[in-house]
């Protein structure tokens, strides 16, 4: 059950890199609610929806010490304190009457769970984070991927810098018509979906509590997924980073897709092995990787992902976008909406599993 108050008690702190119009507009939600905002104690954001700020950013100690008397002062916080998992833990063993914070990523639980935080003390508030604020970004990234890999942009980039005309032309593939295959079908996924079936597109998934979705061909759970990527032409990964996701595109899966296969990456990395992918883009099963995620960040300078000619290497920027500090501020508003009318938060981290 939630843990609601009444509204006249309740303070919010924004603890991240934030414009004042998008702070106004969380004051607007409720005449009563308190919001604490000092922006000389926020590190300036180096470019759009940069919430940890600039990293030469520093406080005195007096601005240290405002800045968490503010974070402790509330009951409610916008943002991971510092945008960090340590700031998290640390706000949670000095503010006892914390409820509920607001995390920037869509995929906060690998924060939370990087905090060490006990189960215990996590399930004394609740951390929602900004699933599917990020959905279209990432769609669009998903299909300019696909696209990419199905008019050999790669292969024209390469003749390109070598001014190469080649004798013979190479036919390229219609998406229309075509059949994707999207692991998780969440926000992303189905975002992905949206735009897939316009571009005429097949779509079928996998989804953790399996049912029918319109437009949605067929639906299994993960261990489904062999079976759905033997007549894909592209399949895209969406889903998080878990115990249960980790490495699930293994060299079983790869190894089931026919010759030529699209593959994208924009959810998490771990849920790839890389290995077995460079395996399928070298026999050719894959014919195209485009990837927004990796099992490490930053990608190590000696990986061969970055060198090979059908791979397109995004440094996890897929999901960024000039409207995401609005679209973040936008969803809070309205989970705050729910919180303050004592309903259940939508986008919550389990403080168990941590997706």
């Amino acid at each position: 059950m939630m843990n609601t108050m009444t509204t006249d008690e309740l303070t919010i702190a924004i603890a991240v890199p934030l414009e004042a119009e998008y702070v106004e507009q969380i004051r607007a939600v409720d005449p009563s609610v308190t919001v604490l905002y000092e922006p000389d104690l926020l590190p300036p954001e180096r470019f759009p929806a940069d919430h940890a700020g600039d990293p030469a950013f520093t406080r005195t100690p007096e601005q240290e010490e405002r800045y968490w008397a503010m974070l402790d002062r509330a009951q409610v916080l916008y943002g991971f304190p510092n945008e960090s998992p340590a700031g998290l833990a640390r706000i949670a063993n000095s503010n006892p009457h914390l409820q509920w914070i607001h995390a920037m990523a869509a995929g906060a639980g690998g924060a939370v769970k990087a905090s060490g935080l006990d189960t215990e003390t996590l399930r004394k508030f609740h951390v929602t984070t900004s699933a599917g604020v990020h959905a279209l970004p990432l769609a669009e990234f998903s299909a300019f991927g696909i696209l990419n890999g199905f008019k050999r942009s790669a292969e024209m980039a390469i003749d390109q810098a070598a001014k190469v005309w080649p004798e013979l032309r190479t036919p390229t593939k219609l998406a229309n018509g075509s059949k994707v295959v999207i692991a998780g079908l969440g926000e992303i996924g189905m975002e992905t979906a949206r735009i897939a079936r316009a571009l005429g597109m097949r779509v079928s998934g996998t989804k953790r509590n399996v049912s029918a979705i319109e437009g949605i061909e067929e639906v299994t759970n993960n261990d489904g997924l062999v079976a759905l990527v033997a007549d894909a032409d592209a399949v895209v990964n969406t889903l998080p980073g878990t115990p249960y996701t980790e490495k699930l595109f293994n060299r079983d899966i790869f190894s089931a897709m026919k010759t030529g296969t699209v593959f994208v990456n924009v959810g998490r990395g771990t849920v790839v092995d890389e290995d077995a992918l460079l395996e399928a883009l070298d026999n050719g099963q894959v014919a195209y990787a485009c990837l927004d995620v990796f099992a490490v960040e930053p990608l190590p300078q000696e990986s061969p992902l970055w060198n090979h000619p059908r791979v397109l290497v995004s440094p996890h920027t897929s999901a960024l976008s000039t409207a995401e500090n609005r679209l973040i501020a936008e969803r809070f508003c309205n989970n705050l909406r729910i919180f303050l009318d004592g309903g259940e938060l939508p986008h919550l981290v389990d403080p168990v599993h941590f997706y």
